[in-house]
């Protein structure tokens, strides 16, 4: 990203204390390599440790707590920049993806909160480092359209959308605060991939770490299932593939649209779970906050008296690319990798008939099964009444 104008340099001590993810942070540990295993068990590196672990375990209570640790705020940068490795060594060792991409988003969002603020020559070159290519001319950044849409898509707020941008010969102009976001997703993407660590030091990292793991486990339960509440228990293995795999995303501590999120608890409320199980299907959300998810599975299963809102009709679901019929690969059982044949019958037009068909039941509505989706907002984000789009806070 190239700035037009003079822009003055910038400190690159500062600037790896506040962004420990970009690359050359390491020069902070003046040229001395500290091992793996020296970094998990020497005295030496209590310290960060101590900071590392409060790293995690803010991130997996609030996506947005990385702000508030004081100790991290006011320590050296050679012992921030080692805290970052040693959250980053555990959470790539740890059982399950999700506390990682929990915190990929907690230390984005903590890159956010400088990057918004910072001038112009800040901006660039944390840019540039990331590999972001565009110009910074005075309050505004242009960039090519594909490397707009790649960073943007994983954004839900509507003013991301590529329709609503200017674009003119396959470029794409930005607001510089706009380009902060985009950069935010940028780190998450970044940090949201485990290290590739062999089995011996995944082992050691477990070993030493059970105890940051089983408070990490506590905080973020993996979704239950519960007896679900009339007309009766789910039974799961009769769900659509949409629904199963939209399940999956979200265990796997990935993102999941706006629609997908909001036909996902639409469908559980119709076909029996009360709101823990429905509140618990988010829990692996890496944007996760149960506040204002248990909030949103209010408003959406308490709408007309209770019947709660319609889920998307299948060719709703296509449209949004959230159609699994043909299968999907990354799916762990054999059943949900193939074709479902059940879903290309001419009569089939909604989820809620798929698991009827399938000897479910739910709850019956006029015209169920075939009226439109009904907007409402989607449990994770804040498209809801009074609040402002999809910011994910209260």
């Amino acid at each position: 990203m190239a700035v037009r104008g003079t822009s003055a340099p910038v400190d690159a001590g500062s600037l790896f204390a506040e962004y420990p993810f970009l690359p050359g942070a390491d020069a902070l540990l003046g040229g001395e390599p500290v091992s793996v295993r020296s970094l998990l068990e020497e005295a030496a590196y209590e310290r960060p440790r101590a900071i590392g672990r409060a790293r995690v375990l803010a991130a997996a209570d609030d996506p947005r707590a990385l702000h508030d640790i004081d100790e991290l705020n006011a320590a050296a940068a050679d012992v921030r920049y080692l805290s970052f490795l040693f959250a980053r060594l555990v959470l790539s060792a740890a059982p399950s993806p999700a506390a990682l991409r929990r915190w990929a988003v907690a230390e984005a969002k903590r890159g956010y909160g400088r990057l918004a603020r910072a001038p112009a020559n800040e901006l660039e070159e944390i840019a540039r480092r990331l590999g972001f290519p565009g110009e910074l001319d005075g309050g505004s950044v242009t960039l090519d359209v594909a490397d707009y849409v790649r960073l943007a898509s994983p954004i839900r707020e509507a003013e991301f959308r590529l329709a609503r941008q200017p674009v003119r010969a396959g470029r794409v102009t930005v607001p510089a605060v706009r380009a902060a976001r985009l950069l935010q997703e940028a780190i998450r993407r970044s940090l949201a991939s485990p290290l590739p660590l062999a089995e011996p030091v995944v082992a050691l990292v477990r070993e030493r770490e059970a105890e940051l793991f089983g408070d990490l486990a506590r905080r973020m339960p993996a979704p239950v299932g519960r007896a679900g509440v009339a007309p009766g228990a789910l039974l799961r293995d009769r769900f659509p593939p949409c629904i199963r795999k939209m399940q999956r995303t979200l265990e796997k501590g990935e993102n999941l649209s706006h629609a997908g999120r909001f036909c996902l608890a639409a469908f559980l409320h119709r076909v029996g779970a009360d709101a823990e199980t429905i509140v618990d299907a988010y829990r692996g959300a890496p944007d996760f906050d149960e506040s204002v998810t248990r909030y949103q599975v209010d408003h959406i299963t308490s709408h007309h008296d209770g019947a709660g809102y319609e889920p998307a009709s299948c060719d709703t679901l296509r449209s949004h690319g959230l159609c699994a019929r043909e299968g999907d690969p990354t799916a762990p059982t054999p059943a949900d990798r193939g074709r479902d044949e059940l879903c290309f019958r001419p009569v089939l037009r909604h989820p809620l008939q798929y698991y009827r068909l399938r000897g479910g039941t739910t709850m019956e509505l006029p015209g169920d099964g075939s009226g439109p989706v009904t907007s409402g907002a989607a449990p994770g984000t804040s498209d809801a009444p009074g609040r402002t789009p999809s910011t994910g806070r209260r």
